[in-house]
């Protein structure tokens, strides 16, 4: 099973412990993190959605520009846009780039920020009703050969056709999260890959044996799995405590100028990342969460805290646990993405390379 390192690209920076200082969408610093993602060696890097915040897609086309190998991940939600007019704008992009577009489906959990796009659709188990039908309009419309017909409760297309298909066969790698029991079903039925936020050994077990329980309902095989985590790295343990202390000092002090708060309601993985803060500051080995329970976990805010080495390992546990994507972003991003490069992202590969050496697995 081969790996991957997805990054982060933001639209300026900021972060729990940065006040943005320039303008909300900077293109310098989108181009500068960009490139060195793909120096950094990144297979892809996040291109996330709010309801407030520049389109997504947008930002997207311009990374695939300046860069030559990185790929992007999409996020989008349904419901905003036609499923298929998005399947043509994702195809198109594909074609242009070489096939180095995926998508990343966010249903979104919090009623009152969706309500900022316009979308009145309270119960979340709709919304997720509503958004496997958008997948199943948005894959006919990257694979059917001839016009299709869909009637859904959401969706109704008649005659729908697009002439320009994915450079990627079958249609763009999808990834789709969410931590509710309507999430899991809708994931197995359509996800490429399912995508975790940073929890604890048993919660990554019990969530991909549910996900790979939904997939079989659907006669499909298991999707992969993909965790997002904050690497807090140091040359030393005890430096790179003291350095996850700082941060938590910071990030603290500046929740008021960041933003970065308790949300008012919290999405099922937020619950997820709350009840194992309740567990403790520290679980397995070295996850983090004390940066998860200052904010409500209202992003990926677990943190692995250690020395190259030692995070490599983790990651290297989480490998044989089935998950081969790994998401991970700093606080401080740009500096942080380069460390990575350099240090955790060259060791992750080499350690889960000699496990796959020994127990004689395949690469993919």
């Amino acid at each position: 099973m081969s790996i991957e390192f997805i990054g982060f690209i933001a639209n300026s920076n900021a972060s729990e412990t940065i006040v943005r200082q320039g303008p909300v969408l900077d293109p310098d610093y989108i181009e500068t993190v960009a490139k060195a993602h793909e120096l950094a060696g990144f297979d892809r890097a996040l291109l996330a959605f709010h309801s407030t915040t520049p389109d997504a897609l947008q930002i997207a086309q311009h990374v695939l520009t300046i860069t030559k190998k990185l790929k992007v991940m999409i996020a989008q939600r349904p419901g905003f846009t036609a499923p298929t007019l998005l399947a043509r704008q994702l195809a198109t992009l594909d074609q242009l780039y070489g096939g180095r577009v995926s998508l990343h489906v966010i249903t979104g959990g919090n009623a009152i920020e969706l309500r900022q796009d316009g979308n009145t659709l309270d119960d979340k188990d709709e919304r997720y009703a509503r958004t496997s039908e958008f997948l199943d309009v948005v894959r006919l419309e990257w694979t059917s050969e001839k016009p299709f017909n869909y009637s859904g409760k959401y969706y109704t297309v008649e005659a729908g056709f697009s002439q320009v298909k994915p450079l990627q066969k079958g249609g763009i790698y999808t990834f789709v999260g969410g931590g509710s029991d309507a999430a899991i079903e809708v994931s197995g039925k359509h996800a490429d890959t399912f995508a975790l936020w940073g929890e604890s050994y048993a919660q990554v077990r019990d969530v991909t044996a549910r996900v790979r329980a939904a997939a079989a309902k659907h006669g499909r095989p298991s999707p992969r799995f993909s965790l997002s985590v904050r690497p807090i790295l140091a040359d030393t343990e005890e430096k790179a405590w003291q350095k996850a202390e700082h941060i938590l000092e910071r990030a603290t002090a500046l929740q008021d100028q960041t933003g970065y708060r308790r949300p008012n309601h919290a999405t099922d993985g937020a619950k997820r990342l709350l009840a194992l803060a309740d567990q403790g500051t520290r679980i397995d080995k070295r996850l983090w969460t004390e940066i998860a329970k200052l904010t409500g976990a209202n992003s990926n805010t677990t943190a692995l805290v250690g020395t190259p080495e030692q995070v490599a390992e983790v990651f290297a546990d989480y490998y044989d646990l089935g998950v081969s994507h790994f998401l991970i972003r700093g606080f401080d991003p740009l500096p942080d993405a380069i460390e990575y490069g350099r240090e955790l992202i060259p060791l992750t590969r080499a350690l889960i390379a000699k496990r796959q050496a020994v127990r004689g697995e395949a690469a993919e």
